[in-house]
């Protein structure tokens, strides 16, 4: 039992209740009385600590010392075996002779209750390039456009127009040193990523950083032949992820996730055009000041060459 080491009725009491009995020679029924407990349970304190000393008096576990109704080993081997076969909990039962619910708690013991503990996610591989651009991870994430609208007094909306449609930003950050390089574009076209491309190159170039290597996901810009030919031009090695697994391409999915969070969800924007303002700010804070988790909490641009020589 989880108690307070001071509560009324703790080991501190007993001890007390224990004492009063054995060395002050009150009587059983009296000392039980005063401690508003039984006789009963007042011998039984009394017992453990004759036996035990204050190590006795502690809570001990409720779990009976033997079961013998209990499921023998055996049937709990079958049980998990016939499971991880991928069989179902009924057919289980009807094989092994057991009810639907001893099936139930062993499988929930062994932690198979579930059809995804079949298949449990494969572990993650986190990894870390050596220097500063040997991989550039770029990524898009599509934004929607909005404009202020009003209320009426009868409630109907006023200055409500046609969808405005939507953005792209276009993000790439540098495996090792976390750097970060942001623009809101109109598409996510073949010619606007190589445009993106040569602009992140330009950036990280001010840094000190030359791009060697890019891992992006399928999108349909990076599977283009332009985008292609512009890397070829370039002599930057591109590689793309494996389909449906955009875990392997974890930072730039992760500071997607940090930008939305600390920037475009982080407070009520009267426009896009307001919020698309205040990226440039925030990414600049998020090289320069804002701590990193795997970085040790110090900011991206303390591996730049720049934060090196500074």
């Amino acid at each position: 039992m989880d108690y307070h080491k001071n509560a009324p009725w703790a080991a501190v009491s007993r001890e007390r209740l224990a004492r009063m009995v054995i060395e002050d020679g009150v009587r059983l029924g009296s000392a039980a009385a005063r401690f508003c407990v039984s006789a009963k349970t007042a011998a039984k304190w009394v017992g453990r600590y004759r036996q035990l000393g204050s190590a006795g008096l502690a809570d001990r576990s409720s779990r009976p010392h033997c079961s013998p109704r209990q499921t023998s080993s055996l049937f709990v081997e079958k049980v998990v075996a016939l499971r991880r076969g991928h069989m179902p909990g009924y057919e289980i039962a009807r094989r092994t002779g057991l009810s639907p619910a001893s099936v139930s708690r062993i499988l929930r013991r062994a932690r198979l209750s579930r059809w995804r503990d079949l298949n449990p996610p494969p572990p993650v591989l986190r990894y870390e390039h050596p220097r500063p651009g040997d991989l550039l991870h770029l990524d898009i994430k599509g934004m929607t456009q909005f404009g202020e609208v009003s209320l009426r007094g009868d409630g109907r909306l006023r200055g409500k127009q046609k969808h405005p449609g939507f953005l792209a930003l276009h993000v790439a950050i540098d495996d090792h040193s976390r750097m970060a390089f942001t623009q809101m574009l109109p598409d996510q076209k073949a010619d606007t990523t190589i445009g993106f491309l040569n602009s992140a190159i330009e950036f990280f170039a001010r840094h000190g950083i030359g791009v060697r290597a890019l891992l992006t996901d399928n999108g349909s810009s990076y599977r283009s032949r332009q985008f292609r030919q512009a890397c070829q031009q370039m002599a930057i090695k591109h590689s793309r992820t494996r389909p449906y697994t955009p875990r392997t391409n974890g930072k730039a999915e992760r500071f997607i996730q940090t930008a939305l969070r600390e920037w475009a969800y982080a407070k009520h924007w009267t426009n896009s055009l307001e919020r698309d303002a205040h990226l440039q700010p925030w990414n600049d804070y998020y090289n320069r000041e804002r701590p990193h988790g795997s970085l040790n909490y110090k900011p991206p641009i303390s591996r730049s060459e720049i934060g090196t020589t500074s």
